[in-house]
C-alpha cells in the first residue's frame, strides 16, 4: 500500500540522482557500532510493534541506542528514500523498503550488500528459505532481506452473494468467477462484482494482472532473464479476463474515493491479510485464492506477495549495530510479536508451523500462511520502476479503457521492457 505524505526536508528527485555503483563493504567483524537511526511505516500497527521492539533493544544495549521514527512524508515513501540518499542523510536501516526500488536505490549508491557481512547470506536464506532467492539483486547480493509479505488473494462478501443466490461461490476458473459476478450485478447485490484501482500508478498491475499471471503460470515474475514473460498465452488469457470485467461492466474504470468492498459498492476485493482487521465488523467476507483459466487446486496457486522489506543504507556509520538490530528485529520472537500485532505474515519458512498458536487463535490468518508459501515478488532487475509503469500504460489503454487490441498492447510494452531490463 502507498501513503501519500509531505517532507520539507527531502525534497530532491530522483530523476536528479547521480547513478553510481552500490558502496563496498566487506566482514562484520570490524564493522563499528553505537546509535543508530532506524525509520519504519506510517500505519498504526507497525508503528506500535516498532516502539516496543526498539525498546526491548535499548533495554539491553545502552551503548547502542537505537532511535526510530516513522518514514518521513512525501509524494511517496520511494521518492522520500532516494532524496534521503542523495542528500547523504539515510537512516541505518528502512523496514519499509519496496523490492521494486531496490535496484534504483542500489544504482544510486545507496544500499549495504548484507553478504558483506560474515552471516549475511546465511541469515537471508535460513529465515526466508527458497524464497529469498527472488531478492537477490543482478551482481548475486542481497541489498535487502526479505520482510514480511502480504499475499493477496480474493476476497468476496457472503451477503452480496447469497443475494444473488450464491451460498458457497466457487471462483477457482475465469469462467466461474464471469459467471458468478453476472449474477451478482444482475442481482443488483453490487454495483460492481470487483473494483480493482484503475488509476494509472506503477504499482496497480500487483492488484489486478500480476496476482492472476502468477497463479496462470505457477509461479512466473513479469520478467525473467532479461525478457518480458507476459507477452504469452497465459498473459493473454489473464488480460483477456480482465477485459471482459471491464467491457460487461463487472469492473469499473472510474477512480473510486473510499473502499469499494467495505462500502458495499463492489462484491470481491484483491487485497491481503492486513485486510481482515479492516473488514472486522463491516463486512461479512470469505476468501479464495484468485482463479486461473483452468482451476488450479488452491496447494498449487501462485499470487503476488505484496512484502516490504528492511534494508540497510551506506550512510549508516555504525553498521555493526545495525546489523545485529537487524537480525533481532527479524528473530522468531520479534516476528512473531510483528505477526501478531499487525497480521501479516514475517518472509519466513514455515509460518504456519513455526506460529501455530497464533493461527489456532486466529484462523482466518491460517490461509494466508499456507498462501505465503507460493508468492512471486516483483523482479528484481534494472529500471523496474519505468518497467511497471511502461507495463501499467499499456495494460490500461488495453484493458481498462479498451482503446487497444490486449494482445498487441502485450507484445508492444514487451519489446519496451526487453531493451529496459537489458540497460544498466
Amino acid at each position: 500500500m502507498r501513503r501519500t505524505v509531505t517532507a520539507a526536508a527531502i525534497v530532491i528527485s530522483l530523476a536528479a540522482t547521480a547513478a553510481c555503483g552500490p558502496a563496498g563493504f566487506e566482514g562484520s567483524d570490524t564493522a563499528t557500532r553505537g546509535p543508530i537511526t532506524i525509520w519504519y511505516s506510517n500505519n498504526a500497527e507497525e508503528v506500535a510493534w516498532g516502539k516496543q521492539m526498539v525498546a526491548a533493544w535499548n533495554a539491553e544495549h545502552a551503548d547502542q541506542q537505537v532511535t526510530a521514527q516513522e518514514i518521513p512524508t512525501g509524494k511517496s515513501s520511494e521518492e522520500v528514500i532516494g532524496a534521503a540518499i542523495t542528500a547523504g542523510n539515510a537512516p541505518c536501516l528502512i523496514f519499509n523498503t519496496s523490492p521494486a526500488s531496490v535496484s534504483q536505490f542500489q544504482k544510486q549508491g545507496g544500499l549495504v550488500p548484507l553478504d558483506g557481512f560474515t552471516d549475511g547470506r546465511s541469515y537471508v536464506e535460513d529465515r526466508s528459505g527458497e524464497v529469498a532467492g527472488q531478492y537477490k539483486s543482478a551482481d548475486g547480493k542481497y541489498y535487502q532481506l526479505p520482510w514480511k509479505s502480504n499475499p493477496v488473494m480474493i476476497f468476496y462478501n457472503k451477503k452480496a452473494f447469497a443475494k444473488a443466490g450464491i451460498a458457497n461461490p466457487s471462483l477457482t476458473t475465469y469462467d466461474e468467477f464471469l459467471a458468478a459476478s453476472r449474477k451478482v450485478v444482475a442481482a443488483k447485490a453490487a454495483k460492481f462484482a470487483i473494483y480493482p484501482a484503475p488509476s494509472n500508478e506503477f504499482y496497480q498491475s500487483w492488484f489486478d494482472f500480476y496476482p492472476l499471471f502468477a497463479a496462470e503460470t505457477g509461479g512466473r515474475q513479469l520478467v525473467a532473464d532479461g525478457k518480458a514473460t507476459f507477452a504469452s498465452d497465459e498473459g493473454r488469457k489473464v488480460a483477456q479476463f480482465w477485459r471482459t470485467m471491464y467491457a460487461e461492466k463487472l469492473a469499473s474504470p472510474e477512480k473510486y474515493t473510499g473502499d469499494a468492498f467495505v462500502d458495499g459498492t463492489a462484491a470481491m476485493a484483491v487485497v491481503g491479510p492486513w485486510a481482515i482487521a479492516t473488514y472486522k465488523g463491516k463486512a461479512d467476507w470469505g476468501v479464495v485464492p484468485v482463479p486461473t483459466s483452468a482451476g488450479r487446486p488452491a496447494s498449487e496457486i501462485h499470487t503476488f506477495s505484496d512484502a516490504k522489506n528492511v534494508a540497510m543504507y551506506s550512510a549508516c556509520q555504525n553498521r555493526g549495530t545495525a546489523w545485529d538490530v537487524l537480525k533481532f528485529a527479524t528473530s522468531k520472537e520479534q516476528d512473531g510479536k510483528f505477526l501478531a500485532a499487525t497480521g501479516q505474515m514475517p518472509l519466513r519458512k514455515d509460518v504456519a508451523s513455526t506460529y501455530a498458536d497464533y493461527f489456532a487463535k486466529n484462523p482466518e490468518y491460517k490461509t494466508f500462511a499456507d498462501q505465503a508459501s507460493r508468492t512471486v515478488e516483483v523482479p528484481n532487475v534494472p529500471n523496474s520502476i519505468t518497467i511497471w509503469q511502461t507495463f501499467r500504460d499499456a495494460y490500461s489503454r488495453s484493458v481498462i479503457f479498451g482503446q487497444q487490441d490486449p494482445g498487441g498492447a502485450l507484445d508492444g510494452a514487451a519489446q519496451k521492457i526487453d531493451q529496459l531490463a537489458s540497460q544498466p
